[in-house]
């Protein structure tokens, strides 16, 4: 049921992007202990001029490699969320050579009712999920 979505500069082929795609899912998987098959993701490229992003004053090296990684959720604990930030960092730089100061994510979070799946219903309230 999260949702991922991912801004980054154009250029990368479909065997780079689907690597990165697959090395999200695992991560959160792993983190939020999520089904499988529970895989919503999109990814929208970018020119390098309709997309800024700096590092806050902190001192971060960015590249044309960056990620910035949105992952639309239900409530989860802090725990979960530094883990996530942790694996994801490694686990991008293992898998796919994306440096950690090139990985910048966010979460937004939403609760059972702001979720419908198809057919005009909240599958979260009407307890089919």
């Amino acid at each position: 049921m999260p949702l991922i979505r991912v801004d980054l500069y154009e250029g990368r082929s479909d065997a780079e992007l689907a690597k990165l795609l697959d090395t999200m899912h695992n991560v959160m998987v792993e983190a939020f202990k999520v089904p499988v098959g529970d895989r919503y993701q999109i990814v929208t490229e970018h020119r390098p001029s309709r997309m800024l992003m700096e590092d806050t004053g902190l001192n971060i090296p960015r590249t044309n490699s960056f990620v910035m990684i949105q992952v639309t959720t239900r409530p989860r604990t802090r725990e979960m969320k530094e883990t996530f930030y942790r694996r994801m960092a490694e686990e991008l730089d293992r898998v796919c050579g994306v440096k950690p100061s090139d990985v910048m994510m966010n979460f937004v979070t939403c609760t059972d009712e702001d979720w419908s799946f198809g057919y005009g219903r909240a599958q979260f309230l009407t307890k089919e999920l």
